[in-house]
């Protein structure tokens, strides 16, 4: 899957997405949690430990 299409899937830009990979730009949980649910289908857990 290319940038772009990413983009276009989660609904942001290919810049955006471009800017995630290179840790050019900080990232909100939520965000993430989208790009998985809604570019790859897939579900993200996090899970933290006292």
């Amino acid at each position: 899957m290319t940038q772009a299409q990413l983009a276009e899937t989660c609904g942001t830009t290919k810049t955006y997405i471009s800017r995630i990979e290179n840790d050019a730009s900080d990232i909100r949980l939520s965000t993430i949690m989208r790009i998985f649910r809604e570019g790859f289908g897939k579900h993200l857990n996090l899970s933290v430990d006292a």
